[in-house]
């Protein structure tokens, strides 16, 4: 006999979920018959359920993008100040133009950085690689300030020192990055002549520039021309005694001047063989083993024994003082100066009209360079 199944009433929940499928499939069927797709009823749904914001809601929303734009803008731009890791700045991204810098005054500059701050940020740039050690950053200017903070670090272990304030500048070229570091270098801390002659072959020789004139050229646009002529002397000091001379940058501008004039009538093997077989303690005394050589150089005097014509003895030439020149022609140059400016008399018989106006068309061109 075949067992009857129990029928049971169904609960009130059952009920409704019935309902619901039932409505459900009815709208569905229906939206169908109407041609509307399941994508635009829940289109509709959606639509029916948003609320628009109010006024407010939107000037703020347009207040942070407007923030975020000026924010993205100052970044690209180079005017974003941040705190840096220590670690993340490589200082030697960049040959730098500063040769030496005393202990006194790297003492002075710690000392006010802990008692009032870095009250000038530093400059870096970021770098195409990482560096060595992982930095991120290549360091623009302020390599005096970094290493004072690197000291304070490393002398106090507070975590205040751990970072620096820095401005982020857009990487720019090298050229362009040499000129940034002249320029602050030049405001905030004189260079020496033989620093500039230096970092202007540096530069050439980096292929930042066409070569040593292009770079002084740049470099020290805002120069006169004067102060550019007379880099380009220490420029050669550098190239070719660069390796020699131990006290270089304490080179005055009168000595560096005969030295650089020396060095263009050939006296470099003869100043080089002088310095290697001299130790002097001073820049004074490394001088005096120079002079001697420029001084033969200027007299022409010429050993006897090693055969030739011997020179025609003259009377001596080269500087006789710090404001008279003589050349080995027997022409004399003097300069003073007055309130309207430099004067130079030339005197001798050597001097012609046509001798003259050849040297006021070379005047004119060493002064328009």
């Amino acid at each position: 006999m075949v067992k009857r199944r129990r029928l049971e009433a169904p609960s009130t929940d059952d009920l409704t979920r019935i309902e619901a499928e039932f409505r459900s499939e009815t709208f569905d069927r229906a939206a169908s018959v109407r041609g509307i797709a399941p994508i635009a009823q829940v289109a509709a749904e959606s639509a029916s359920q948003f609320q628009p914001d109010g006024a407010d809601s939107r000037a703020a929303r347009a207040r942070a993008e407007a923030d975020a734009a000026r924010l993205h803008a100052a970044q690209d731009s180079g005017l974003l100040m941040v705190d840096l890791p220590l670690e993340q700045i490589d200082e030697d991204a960049m040959i730098r133009d500063r040769m030496t810098m005393g202990e006194a005054e790297m003492l002075e500059l710690r000392q006010s950085i802990a008692s009032h701050g870095l009250r000038l940020p530093i400059e870096v740039f970021a770098l195409e690689q990482e560096g060595r050690a992982g930095q991120r950053y290549g360091l623009l200017s302020g390599y005096r300030r970094l290493l004072a903070t690197r000291g304070l670090r490393d002398l106090t272990q507070a975590d205040k020192y751990a970072t620096i304030r820095a401005i982020v500048r857009p990487r720019a070229d090298a050229g362009n990055a040499f000129v940034q570091m002249i320029e602050e270098n030049e405001v905030r801390e004189n260079l020496s002549h033989f620093e500039r002659g230096r970092i202007a072959v540096i530069a050439a020789n980096h292929g930042a520039f066409a070569n040593t004139e292009d770079a002084v050229d740049k470099l020290f646009g805002s120069g006169s021309k004067a102060k550019r002529s007379k880099i380009r002397s220490f420029s050669l000091i550098f190239e070719e005694l660069g390796d020699m001379l131990q006290f270089p940058e304490q080179l005055t501008e009168r000595r560096g001047l005969q030295l650089a004039t020396a060095l263009r009538q050939g006296a470099e093997s003869q100043v080089r063989q002088a310095l290697s077989h001299a130790a002097p303690e001073d820049a004074d005394a490394e001088w005096a083993v120079i002079e001697p050589v420029i001084r033969q150089q200027d007299q022409g005097v010429r050993d006897p024994g090693r055969g030739g014509r011997p020179k025609r003895p003259a009377t001596a030439h080269g500087w006789l003082d710090d404001k008279t020149l003589r050349t080995s022609s027997g022409v004399t140059i003097r300069r003073s100066s007055d309130s309207r400016g430099h004067l130079l008399r030339l005197e001798g018989a050597a001097l012609t009209t046509e001798l003259v106006d050849s040297l006021m068309l070379e005047i004119r061109a060493l002064l328009e360079r």
